[in-house]
């Protein structure tokens, strides 16, 4: 993969510069050694492109490497088709590359896999072709046996391993998943009667693709302290007739009934939970990366923010139990003078610490004070 080549176009910066800042993460370099050190080999990128660069170039190696795992393990079980190497190679996220994956990948014990067991394949395989013609239940009661009674546990178990195909689909996840992020609303119930901070997501639903970061972070905190029961909400009716479009065909009769009701089936006890699980996991991802960038501007700001010169300043650091220290430091920094107060009710020192402060201040002159957090 040319790395150096992708990273340019995303981050709009000349190749040969995000070859060079590649290079230089590669030899171990931090990203703020080079920042400040190599800046002739980067034209001058800041720390915040460097950072996106690391974390994109880690992410691209990682798709990378996993495909080739993928590959390895589909090729692995002769299953390697020229059609599934263009679109390994075409896949643009882990996301895309887990769906191909998806029916190759060793599962547990399901429903399908027990179907199969009893030989039953074929028979979903012919109703998947949807030939009108098909007198369904005659074929289902050609695979009748001890482990399959009749023709309805015959025609079930036919389902369930269309059900588990349906959900494998890789095109079919991936037009979900569009709209999901289009229609969906994330949605939140209480979850006991009681009052808390909470309370104003007790009854709330925002779509997906305008709710902010914060709300998502809050909704997580209360679903973890169990305030909150949080879901991901699409109309399931378009949904299923997403699947429907690419699965049943208008025309198949009898046998388009059985895939239609495996669609139904697949969408509900497969599809929907996983969806709801992976857009719920992209919205925290991206509200813990926003959150992240707000809190280094705030401390960008307040680091930067200019000292106050030729002032002398008290100081005060806010404290219960062991008090409120307090020092006076003069225009160079030079400490003038130290102090504890206490200056809550309960200790009934109020007006000691009124004095103490107003002495400090004439004495002093004090010209400033910077008050600490504000604790009792």
């Amino acid at each position: 993969m040319e790395y150096a080549k992708i990273l340019s176009a995303e981050l709009n910066v000349p190749e040969q510069y995000a070859a060079a800042a590649i290079a230089l993460i590669d030899e171990g370099n931090t990203i703020p050694f080079i920042a400040r050190y190599r800046k002739e080999a980067t034209n001058a990128m800041d720390d915040q492109v460097l950072r996106t660069l690391a974390e994109r170039l880690d992410y691209l190696r990682g798709l990378e490497k996993r495909k080739g795992e993928v590959a390895a393990v589909i090729t692995e079980q002769g299953a390697m088709t020229e059609e599934l190497e263009r679109a390994l190679a075409a896949a643009k996220t882990l996301a895309e590359v887990e769906d191909l994956y998806r029916p190759y990948k060793p599962k547990r014990k399901t429903r399908a896999s027990v179907a199969k067991a009893r030989g039953l394949e074929p028979l979903a395989q012919a109703l998947l072709a949807q030939d009108a013609r098909l007198d369904v239940r005659a074929e289902a009661e050609k695979y009748i046996t001890e482990e399959v009674p009749d023709a309805e546990a015959a025609l079930a178990g036919a389902r369930d391993i269309l059900a588990e195909q349906v959900s494998d689909d890789a095109a079919l996840r991936a037009e979900l998943r569009k709209f999901y992020r289009a229609f969906g609303l994330v949605k939140s119930k209480a979850a006991k009667e009681e009052d808390s901070v909470y309370a104003q997501y007790y009854d709330f639903s925002e779509p997906v693709n305008r709710i902010a970061g914060h709300r998502v972070l809050a909704l997580d905190r209360g679903e973890r302290e169990e305030f909150l029961k949080v879901s991901v909400e699409v109309d399931p009716e378009r949904a299923c007739g997403i699947a429907r479009r690419m699965f049943v065909k208008k025309s198949g009769g009898a046998s388009a009934a059985q895939v239609d009701e495996a669609v139904q089936d697949a969408y509900a006890r497969l599809v929907q939970p996983s969806l709801e699980r992976e857009v719920r996991a992209a919205l925290t991802e991206q509200a813990a990366e926003g959150a992240i960038q707000v809190f280094g501007e705030n401390l960008r700001q307040l680091l930067l923010a200019p000292p106050i010169k030729g002032k002398v300043a008290m100081a005060l650091d806010p404290g219960y139990r062991m008090g409120c220290k307090v020092a006076v430091v003069d225009p160079t920094g030079k400490v003038l003078d130290t102090a504890v107060v206490y200056p809550v009710p309960e200790f009934k020192r109020v007006e000691q610490a009124k004095s103490t402060i107003k002495a400090l201040i004439k004495k002093h002159g004090v010209e400033i004070i910077a008050i600490g957090n504000g604790t009792a």
